[in-house]
């Protein structure tokens, strides 16, 4: 599972779709949201939106960062031309914005518009996924500084393979609700199953309050597992999962990004350090992370270069993609010290995926970047085992060859990772 976070307004749109269905009618939200970027047209968006004229309005960043009111950038209770112009003096302008987890800065380029709602009560409802169940948290004492009153807030536990129907949510919500704790219970189940099967991993409308039969979620945060992107495409409406609040990808990650998003394989790719010294093309995500670890365990942290994964069963052609672009990275520049850079293409034993397709694709990038890899300098290690292995390494032997590239190619005999410190240490 890879988490991923979503926009407010993509979280808020994909609740209010699915609130009546998964509530039987009993519930539901306002569409009634606009997302503003760098291209949207400010002047047309009383025509194309004609609920903003008749409505006083919220406006906020939608760039997946919290504590926007104690950072001066929430505007309340204005009027579409009010709106408009808080927007223009904002739009593209650098800022420094202060969070529990420290500051950070970046440019403002997206910005939420939704009704402003009087209200008078405020909750607290946010729910986590765990890998042994998940978690409800509720509290009737919403806000900004849920931390604070932290002792308030209620603990829900669905244990794994559970239903929320085999639980009674209603008898762990707070006693103050009074005749209000069937109605929350019932938001509160209706919520989860949306969760469940839109594939969140985590969800918090922080505060939101009700209107007669509308819930009103005055703030949302949220996360998808991007992995199931694949078969949640129609459900997900087309969300997009911007980058951090600071952090911008670069072409190549964006490119690999743009290629996961076609397929259900996964493909992941994360540049460190550009001029580092050790490449890795890894199958799977768990091995992803073992064989980073193990460079560092290493002492050579500061030399990954990468860090992603190939895995899912990848196409030949997506393979071929996927290694064409980590080659182009890893052959851009020599190491000033006249030393090699290594090219680690490991992974575990695969379940489904055919190595010698996916090396097929592999060995086609190798081929095409075989004079750029000479004079670069790369050594490669393989290590690989699962459906077709032994053809795939067959191969992958016979591509070194006839390259004049030093492939060194091991199976499953061969510990996972014992290729790193053979390359980055001789073997020790």
């Amino acid at each position: 599972m890879a988490e991923k976070g979503i926009r407010e307004y993509d979280a808020k749109r994909m609740v209010a779709g699915a609130l009546s269905e998964f509530s039987d009618g009993k519930f539901s939200m306002t569409t009634d949201l606009v997302l503003v970027g760098p291209e949207t047209d400010l002047d047309g968006l009383g025509t194309a939106y004609p609920w903003l004229r008749e409505k006083k309005l919220v406006v906020k960043p939608d760039q997946l960062f919290g504590k926007r009111g104690k950072n001066n950038l929430l505007f309340i209770d204005k009027t579409l031309d009010e709106a408009v112009e808080w927007i223009r003096e904002r739009m593209e302008k650098e800022v420094t914005i202060v969070q529990t987890t420290g500051e950070s800065s970046g440019t403002l380029t997206h910005f939420l518009i939704e009704p402003f709602v009087p209200h008078e009560e405020e909750y607290y409802v946010a729910i986590t996924t765990h890998r042994d169940g998940d978690t409800i948290h509720f509290s009737t004492s919403g806000g900004v500084d849920i931390e604070e009153v932290w002792d308030t807030v209620k603990e829900i536990h669905i244990p794994i393979l559970s239903s929320i129907d085999e639980v009674d949510v209603a008898g762990q919500l707070p006693d103050e609700l009074g005749d209000k704790r069937q109605t929350v219970a019932d938001f509160v189940t209706a919520l989860y199953n949306i969760v469940v099967d839109y594939h969140f991993t985590y969800i918090e409308l922080n505060p939101f309050t009700f209107v007669g039969d509308t819930i009103v979620p005055l703030d949302t945060v949220a996360k998808l597992d991007d992995y199931a992107s694949f078969s949640c495409h129609d459900k997900w409406g087309g969300v997009s999962f911007p980058n951090p609040f600071g952090l911008s990808k670069t072409k190549e990650e964006e490119y690999v990004a743009d290629l996961d998003e076609r397929t259900g394989a996964s493909l992941k790719l994360t540049v460190l350090n550009p001029t580092g010294k050790v490449w890795n093309l890894v199958a799977g995500g768990g091995a992803s992370v073992i064989y980073a670890d193990t460079v560092a365990d290493l002492g050579f942290a500061k030399e990954l270069a990468n860090y992603g994964e190939y895995s899912g069963n990848p196409s030949q052609e997506l393979t071929y993609e996927y290694t064409k672009t980590v080659l182009d990275l890893m052959t851009r520049a020599k190491n000033d010290d006249g030393t090699p850079k290594y090219l680690i293409i490991g992974g575990g034993i695969a379940n489904f995926t055919d190595v010698a397709k996916t090396f097929t694709g592999i060995i086609q990038a190798l081929e095409e970047f075989a004079p750029k890899l000479q004079d670069t300098g790369v050594k490669i290690y393989v290590r690989r085992g699962g459906p077709n292995f032994k053809e795939g390494l067959a191969k992958m032997r016979q591509t070194g060859e006839s390259i004049g590239i030093p492939i060194e190619v091991y199976g499953p005999e061969t510990h996972m990772t014992k290729i790193v410190s053979m390359a980055l240490k001789g073997g020790d």
